[in-house]
């Protein structure tokens, strides 16, 4: 099995995440041409309460067999690595099967009491079979990140993408003439098919890597004995994932539980103001299924930086080697801040066109036009949180985020319900609620490890995007293809990406040296 280094395993992760992203552009542009805003925002509704449970089940599980599996591989104890396997992936089956089962049975009361819109029954009962295919996904995955081999998770996560485009649009297309209800759980059926086909890529890939082991025959025997002494050895495991997975996971269930929490209050408050309900859920359907995807398009990068930090920094963090971790710190808020300003700057700069191209709705964008300059907030925090985990502090990280849901919640509940805000209350809601847990969080690491972010690189990477945003200011004004929307959108948009590049290089925030590390193209600058 290939262990990569840091940088080697966040491009392989970033180039994963960058092509999921784009490619789950397709169904965020399709799908509401098919089902429509409605129909979208009845699929944003199911979703959070899948994400809850999901959470529940697996939570902090892959981040501990990441950090555990890293550190028996760093002792030499491939062995261990196994029983730590085969331990996490009991548990989490038979906890995403008996929520498997409690969710059917509860599924109509659920969605007639809990959630504002009874059409998400569809939706509710086609996402349950997906809690055990996750569940066996995500031990997978934070097994391999365990042994920083990344390339399985990021195949997994292509295929998955990729089987989930097809199935998601044609299930909808199917089932919408039987309604909106039908349409949005086709779509949700689709997203299990394609959770199915990347669960397929890890066990073969598994498969793979066992076949492959030179000594597998020799080692057979040896696990043999090993399986005598499972029972303590398996309390010894259950006990010590436990104990790193559950401040995470209560981390993440604060997250969930604010998403879930985030639709419903959102959907009452905008009731109280007096909007109808059909309407409510179409721009809930906005906001969460059009909008807050375009903003997390660079959130492909921020979570592999974090999913590469992780073993990463627990491996330093076992050595007492500070000095490695700052320096990792530092190499992915940086990579996080420099990656993430230029879509940041093309979000602000074009909203409206970016929409009426991708969604043909205009109306939309002024939510993408407030929240794009404080994008950058949820850029770095993806890091900062991995960080705190890595070095045995989450549940610093669960008291920063609780504070900042309760925040958002309480502003949602509060500027929603005003017929004023509406719907940009719940905008700036978010906007508040990422700024604070970023801020907490950077305060948490600078407390924890005495780090200091290179306040040159903030103040370097300001200069660059407003150079850039004055770049595509001009060319979207005076590039001549007014006649043509898309060239002109494209033109301007790519010449404002060439001198952010150009200036970037000029102010040394990335470096020749920095190409040089990357996977693949990086041999081609060697030379």
């Amino acid at each position: 099995m290939n262990k990569q280094s840091f940088i080697k395993g966040t491009m392989i992760l970033l180039t994963a995440g960058i092509i999921n992203r784009l490619l789950g552009f397709i169904p965020r542009i399709a799908l509401p041409r098919i089902i429509g805003p409605e129909g979208v925002g009845i699929y944003q509704l199911g979703y959070p309460f899948f994400i809850v449970l999901v959470t529940i089940i697996t939570g902090g599980v892959p981040l501990a067999i990441a950090k555990m599996v890293a550190e028996a591989e760093g002792a030499g104890k491939s062995d261990y690595s196994k029983h730590i396997l085969r331990t996490s992936l009991a548990l989490t089956v038979i906890v995403g099967t008996l929520f498997m089962f409690i969710s059917l049975l509860l599924a109509p009361w659920v969605t007639s009491v809990i959630l504002p819109d009874e059409r998400v029954y569809q939706t509710f009962v086609s996402m349950t079979p997906m809690m055990i295919i996750v569940a066996v996904s995500a031990v997978y995955r934070g097994y391999f990140q365990g042994k920083q081999n990344m390339i399985p998770s990021a195949a997994s996560s292509i295929i998955e993408t990729i089987a989930r485009i097809v199935c998601m649009l044609w299930f909808a297309y199917i089932l919408m003439p039987k309604g909106l209800a039908y349409g949005a759980a086709g779509a949700m059926l689709g997203t299990a098919v394609g959770e199915l086909f990347g669960m397929f890529v890890l066990l073969w890939q598994y498969a793979r890597d066992e076949r492959r082991r030179p000594n597998a025959v020799q080692n057979s025997h040896t696990d043999e004995q090993h399986h005598l002494h499972t029972p303590p050895q398996n309390r010894n495991i259950l006990k010590r994932m436990l104990g790193i997975a559950i401040p995470v996971t209560g981390g993440k269930m604060v997250g969930s539980i604010s998403y879930l929490m985030e639709s419903i209050i959102t959907a009452r408050s905008l009731a109280l103001a007096g909007i109808a309900t059909s309407v409510a859920t179409a721009q809930y359907g906005a906001l969460q299924g059009m909008v807050i995807p375009l903003l997390l398009l660079p959130g492909a990068i921020t979570m592999s930086l974090a999913v590469a930090l992780v073993p990463s920094l627990s491996e330093a963090a076992a050595r007492k080697d500070r000095a490695t971790i700052h320096k990792r710190m530092n190499q992915a808020l940086r990579l996080a801040l420099v990656t993430g300003a230029p879509f940041a700057v093309i979000m602000y700069i074009l909203a409206e066109p970016l929409c009426l191209l991708l969604y043909d709705n205009a109306e939309i964008s002024i939510m993408l036009k407030i929240m794009a300059p404080f994008a950058l907030f949820l850029y770095v925090q993806a890091p900062l949180q991995a960080a705190l985990q890595a070095l045995d502090r989450p549940g610093r990280a669960l008291m920063n985020t609780l504070f900042g849901a309760l925040i958002k919640m309480g502003l949602i509940l509060y500027l929603s319900s005003n017929p004023e805000f509406g719907i940009k209350g719940a905008v700036i809601a978010i906007i508040v609620n990422s700024i604070a847990v970023t801020v907490l969080h950077g305060y948490s690491v600078s407390r924890l490890i005495g780090f200091r972010f290179k306040l040159l690189d903030i103040i370097k990477t300001a200069i660059v995007m407003l150079i850039m945003g004055a770049g595509i200011l001009f060319g979207y004004r005076h590039l001549p293809f007014t006649g043509l929307p898309w060239l002109q959108f494209f033109s301007a948009a790519a010449a404002g990406v060439i001198l952010y590049l150009i200036v970037v290089f000029m102010m040394k925030l990335v470096t020749f040296r920095d190409l040089v590390r990357i996977p693949v193209i990086g041999k081609w600058f060697n030379r």
